[in-house]
């Protein structure tokens, strides 16, 4: 990996409005050009919503999906990437050759190639299908990326592997935060009210978002996707009403020791830039320990404990 410039961004996309969410993907591209920077990461499934398609019926659901990369949102990602020499990632609904819909991520490189990640933990619809590989890739910027969506880097096994396969930049696109978690010390539904009057007491709503609704929560696991496994790791989140929760934002960038080098605390649409400094993987905790390993223990990590459940029940309790 050489040094490389990153930016990560939050925004609220509009429920099914693509045209709209795909302007606030060109406005941050534009804007992240202006500041020299190769790698941006977007948010998951925000070029066409995210948390009010678990109401659509499924024509609606299936009708927001495209095929990847020859549908037009990837299409404009893949534009957007070679007029500006910048690797892409943005979220949406992909449907696959297999008929079945995905939450995906694209990632769209300046040298007309791409990569496609299918989020393995999926709740957000009935008839949504979970994928079933890890994505790592290279990129003409000299670095080697992987993708995990939203919920694949609560299991820590996914986050592991992925800096096995090689990653050194880890985009972790998500939607979270305030959303109504079944542990009584997760996560939980920011105030309304606060949200209301950000503008009149923006004090009030930065610790809304910042505490343990948001990024308090983050914070008790977030860096060490990146600690743990030796990794940059690039957050980006929704923020604001999605439906009938609000996300806290908080998009950060995170170098190979968990140690937060770039955020945002705004309460709206933000991006944040931030130089990586090669120099310091081989040498972090989670490269040694990595080297450490001792597979020939690790074999009860690949079989079945008789607890496993989908990720559908685990997420909402039941």
């Amino acid at each position: 990996m050489r040094d490389i410039r990153v930016a990560t961004v939050q925004f609220q996309h509009a429920p099914g409005d693509k045209t709209y969410n795909l302007g606030r993907v060109r406005h941050f591209v534009t804007e992240a050009a202006r500041s020299a920077v190769e790698l941006i990461a977007f948010p998951e499934m925000c070029l066409t919503g995210y948390w009010h398609v678990r109401k659509l019926s499924r024509e609606a659901f299936e009708a927001l999906a495209e095929p990847v990369p020859n549908g037009p949102s990837a299409q404009e990602l893949l534009r957007l990437s070679r007029e500006h020499g910048m690797t892409i990632g943005a979220g949406l609904l992909e449907r696959g050759d297999d008929g079945r819909i995905y939450n995906a991520y694209v990632v769209a490189m300046p040298d007309g190639t791409h990569a496609v990640h299918r989020k393995l933990h999926v709740f957000e619809h009935a008839n949504i299908s979970a994928g079933s590989r890890y994505t790592i890739f290279d990129t003409p910027h000299g670095c080697r990326v992987g993708v995990l969506i939203c919920y694949d880097n609560n299991i820590v096994e996914n986050a592991r592997a992925t800096a096995l396969l090689g990653a050194e930049i880890l985009l972790a696109p998500h939607q979270t935060g305030g959303c109504n978690s079944v542990s009584p010390r997760g996560m939980k539904p920011v105030d309304p009210a606060i949200w209301a009057r950000r503008e009149e007491d923006p004090a009030a709503c930065e610790a809304e978002l910042c505490g343990p609704k948001g990024r308090g929560w983050l914070m008790r696991w977030l860096p060490s996707r990146a600690h743990d496994n030796g990794m940059f790791l690039l957050f980006s989140n929704g923020v604001g009403p999605d439906d009938d929760e609000i996300r806290t934002g908080n998009a950060m960038v995170l170098d190979p020791y968990g140690e937060v080098i770039a955020e945002t605390r705004a309460s709206g649409d933000a991006m944040v830039v931030a130089d990586l400094d090669a120099s310091i993987l081989p040498t972090s905790s989670g490269r040694r320990w990595l080297r450490a390993r001792r597979p020939e223990l690790y074999e009860l990590l690949t079989q079945r404990t008789g607890q496993e459940m989908e990720t559908m029940r685990v997420r909402f309790g039941y």
